[in-house]
Order: C-alpha cells, then structure tokens, then sequence
C-alpha cells in the first residue's frame, strides 16, 4: 500500500491494505471520457436489440448450444468481480453513514472523488454493464426463455449508469454497493447451478426477495434525494433533477415486474408443471429428466441497480 494518499482520509475508511491499480485510480481522465462518449451506450444497446431478435430468429430450426463449461467460467467469473467489488466499495458505504450520516451518502459523491477504492470498483461497475449483456447471448444461444424483465433491465441499467456517471450522481453510492451485494449472491448461486449443484429452492426465493427489496431502497433514496434537493443550500446536494426522475421511474418499473413475477413464481396456484424460467433451477426428481423453474437475471444496479 502507498503511504500518501492524496486524498481527504476523512471521508475514507481505514483501508488495510490498497492494490496499486486502485490508488492510480484517477477519477477525472473516467469522467472526460464517459462525458465525451456516453451516448455509445445507444449503439450497444441497438447491438443488442438487433442480437436477441435477429439470434431467436435464426435459432429457431437449428439445436441449441449446450456451453456448459462456458456458464460456469462466465458465472464464477461474474460473481468474483460481485464479491471483490461489495468487498471494495462496502467499508466506503459504511464508514460514511456512520461517521458522516444519511445526508452525506446521498448528496456528496466523496464516494469517487476523494475515494480512490470506492471510486475505482464504481468505474468498473458502470463498465462492467457491457459485458453484462453477454448473460443474454446465453440465453439466446441455449434457446432459453427470455422474459421481457430481463432485456428491459440490462437495456436500462447500461444507459442510466453511463449516464450518471457523467454526472457523478452522489446517490449512486447506494445503487453501486446494494447491486454488488445482491450480484454477489445471484452469481454465486448461477455458478453453483451451472457446475449441477442445485442449492435449496429458498434460496432462489431470497435471492429474488433481496432484488425486490433493493428497489424499495432505491425508491427511498430517490425520494430522500428529492427532499434534500428541494430543502438544501443551491449546489449543495449533487443529484440532477432530472436524474432523480429518471431513476426513480427505472426503480419503480423494476419493482412491479419484479413483484409480478415473484407472485407468479412463488404464490400463485399452480397449475400442472411449470414453465421452463431461466435461469432458476430446480431439480424435478424423474429419472430420465431435470426441469428448470426460475427467476430472472436481474442488474441494479443499476446500476442497477
């Protein structure tokens, strides 16, 4: 670890160790570059529009790819960079709240200025929304299900996050860390599901429930950001009003899909078997046979979510 950090500690945790690519982290060349070409987003995003009905199209005659191996390279790989970035941004999140309170956290983006840990695994996390869409090429390739819920989100996620970035939305300190963690947990389950290791149904379940309460939170810093906006000196809080609205309807939209379908999944009278759902599965004890029931790919966050 470097001992100068050229940065206010004050606002810091007490890091035990920092690698050298974080502390020569430096947040301004990100920025001028994301506010220069964020609207590249766009063409992702008609890439991968064009790939989901152009891919289904000419996948509908032909056998679908097994890539076993390839999910669980993807998956574990997917959920280690979860865990090292909630490991990473998380004693940030924590350390502010404690020591600097609920207003701190929502309107003074310290979390990437001053913050070069937390400000590097943000980096990552609004990048990391590209190479994310590869979930759904998956998906495709394997001729799974692809519900509405799950393209909707990544197409979203990747432009609101890009977009913030521009910005330094201050509040984005909360999406980041609660996207981590929940990412965390839902790789790590796909991983083990990927190698055949089939973890308890309930699980799923609270997985599922972590992603609906992760849109409650984000609804409530939209608001809290709201008030702050309207209440505190000019300048003073560093959220956009347009932002506000604009994450807040992404929030609330992601909360009643995915209240619809944690009812559908979860609640609702069944009747005969289930649909195959990607990517929650649940093993149906036939000889001959295994079934997949599921949830969604979800991402907050957002960044997602």
């Amino acid at each position: 670890m470097e001992a100068s950090m050229n940065y206010n500690l004050d606002v810091t945790p007490n890091y035990s160790y920092i690698f050298e690519f974080e502390n020569e982290f430096i947040h301004q060349n990100y920025r001028k570059w994301m506010t220069e070409n964020w609207t590249v987003a766009f063409y992702y995003v008609g890439i991968y529009m064009a790939f989901i009905f152009g891919g289904q199209y000419y996948m509908q005659n032909r056998p679908r790819f097994e890539l076993k191996r390839t999910l669980i390279v993807w998956n574990s790989g997917l959920a280690l960079f979860s865990i090292m970035g909630a490991c990473r941004t998380l004693p940030e999140f924590i350390h502010v709240l404690r020591n600097h309170g609920l207003y701190h956290s929502i309107c003074v983006p310290s979390f990437i200025e001053q913050d070069k840990v937390s400000g590097f695994w943000t980096t990552m996390f609004v990048l990391s929304k590209v190479p994310e869409l590869g979930d759904t090429v998956l998906i495709v390739l394997r001729k799974k299900p692809l519900i509405f819920l799950h393209w909707y989100h990544h197409i979203t996620v990747l432009l609101y996050t890009w977009f913030s970035f521009t910005e330094y939305t201050s509040s984005a300190r909360w999406f980041v860390v609660m996207n981590y963690c929940v990412h965390s947990v839902m790789y790590s389950y796909y991983a083990l599901v990927s190698m055949g290791k089939y973890p308890p149904r309930m699980l799923a379940m609270t997985i599922t429930f972590l992603q609906l309460s992760q849109m409650i939170v984000g609804c409530a810093i939209n608001i809290w950001a709201h008030n702050y906006l309207a209440t505190a000196p000019p300048h003073s809080c560093h959220i956009s009003q347009i932002n506000i609205k604009l994450s807040m309807a992404m929030y609330f939209s992601y909360f009643v899909l995915f209240a619809h379908f944690f009812y559908k999944a979860y609640l609702a009278p069944k009747q005969g078997k289930k649909a195959k759902i990607e990517p929650m599965p649940e093993p149906i004890k036939e000889t001959t046979k295994i079934e997949y029931n599921g949830y969604p790919r979800q991402r907050q966050n957002g960044v997602v979510h």
